[in-house]
Formats: C-alpha cells, structure tokens, sequence
C-alpha cells in the first residue's frame, strides 16, 4: 500500500502541487476535516457508490462470460477477471491525472458511464435467471452471453475489465475533481473493494436492490455531470476543439 500511494503521489503531483506523499497526505486531511459540510458529504456518497456499483458489476459481468465454461476453467477466467481488473484499476489511478489532462476524455468518460447506466437498468428489469456462476451471486441476471471457449472468456473479460476499470477511475476522478483527498481516498477505495469485496459487493446488490437503483441514480448523475463538464470545460472540454 505504501509503495500504491508513492507511485500514485508521483502521478498526482500535477494536481496536488510539488509535495508528493506529504502533499497528497495533506490533501486527504483537509478533504476528510470538510466533511462538516454537505457538499463534501455529497461529494464522498458518489464516490463510495460508484465504487460498490462498478465493483460489484464487474464481478457480475465477469461471473456471466464464464458461466458457460466447465467448473475447473472456469474458476481460472473468474480468477483472471477479477486480477485484471485490479491491476488496471491501480494502473489507470496512477494516470489519472494525466488522463484527466486530454481533451475530450471527460465528455467520452460520461458517455461511457451512460452505457454502464443502461446496462444496469437493463440488468435490473431482467425478465428471467439465466445459469450464472455458481461463485458469483447475482450473475444470472446479467444479460451477457456466456463464452462458449476458455480463450473466448478470457477475451471477453479482458476487453470488459478495461472498459470497467477506465470508466470506475474516470467516473471517481469526475466525481471528486474539486476535492483532491476524496479523489485520492476513492481510487483507494476502488482497488481495495475489488482487490477483497467485489463478490461480497455483487451479492448484497441483488439482494437488496433497492442499493442497485440507488446507485443506479447516482451514476447517471455523476455521468450527466461529466458530460457537461467535459463540454464546457475551458482547457479540456470539447468546445476547445473548435475554438
């Protein structure tokens, strides 16, 4: 972990100034002390619940690819999916500030996060269980085709970890862009729940869907929000395309 925050203070200095691990340690602590007030309250909710939304469908999504696959190789995909998308969560956080940098990345991110939206509303008005994984709950109501092959899963969950895991670190990082310590706090958060929770994640959210819808709304926010910003942002909005 403490190598993670080194790396990621490297990455980050652009943002948070020349002070490295002190400077991001600063952030976090006046981030954290202004959690007296609602904005940042607010603030912090988004970015905890796109990290259990995003998590826990990554989970789902990769239960679902390999649900069609024999037991032994199948526990290998699940096994591939859920490792992938926790080194792509760290590499795309360690670039976040970089990626944040491109023009257009923003707008393309909010879109993005409007699939994942449609994907999951769809998700929730599934009209039938299809045969899931028995390792992850909730899969079975994921909508996504099976793999028919070892090495057709493994694709398939490897193209999905990559969309997963940039639109999770972008949706964060568009969340919190005004609170660097929340922003820091949240990518941590984002590799650790699917680094030791995403399959506790996926299941409570079946259960309980009333946390799915929740989540659902708050997604289409931060996505609607980034949309806007990464239109009208002076320095990498879109509207600086044609300026």
């Amino acid at each position: 972990m403490h190598d993670l925050l080194m790396t990621l203070s490297a990455a980050a200095a652009p943002a948070l100034g020349e002070g490295g691990l002190a400077g991001m340690w600063q952030a976090v602590v006046k981030d954290l002390s202004s959690l007296n007030t609602a904005a940042a309250w607010v603030v912090f909710g988004q970015v905890l619940m796109i990290d259990i939304m995003l998590a826990g469908d990554n989970a789902i999504v990769v239960g679902a690819l390999a649900a069609g696959l024999p037991a032994d190789q199948r526990k290998k995909v699940i096994l591939i999916g859920i490792i992938a998308a926790l080194v792509l969560r760290i590499f795309f956080a360690l670039l976040v500030t970089q990626l944040m940098q491109i023009v257009g990345l923003i707008f393309a991110g909010g879109l993005l996060l409007l699939w994942v939206s449609w994907k999951m509303y769809r998700e929730l008005h599934h009209s039938g269980a299809a045969g899931g994984s028995p390792e992850i709950d909730g899969d079975e109501h994921a909508n996504v085709p099976p793999a028919k092959s070892f090495a057709g899963a493994a694709w398939a969950v490897a193209v999905a970890d990559v969309s997963m895991s940039l639109d999770n670190v972008l949706a964060v990082a568009g969340a919190a862009r005004e609170h660097p310590g929340i922003l820091i706090i949240g990518l941590l958060l984002a590799v650790a729940l699917m680094g030791v929770a995403a399959n506790i994640l996926a299941r409570y959210i079946e259960r309980y869907r009333w946390i799915a819808w929740f989540g659902l709304v708050v997604i289409v926010y931060v996505a609607g929000k980034m949309i806007y910003e990464g239109f009208i942002d002076p320095s990498v909005g879109v509207t600086t395309l044609f300026s």
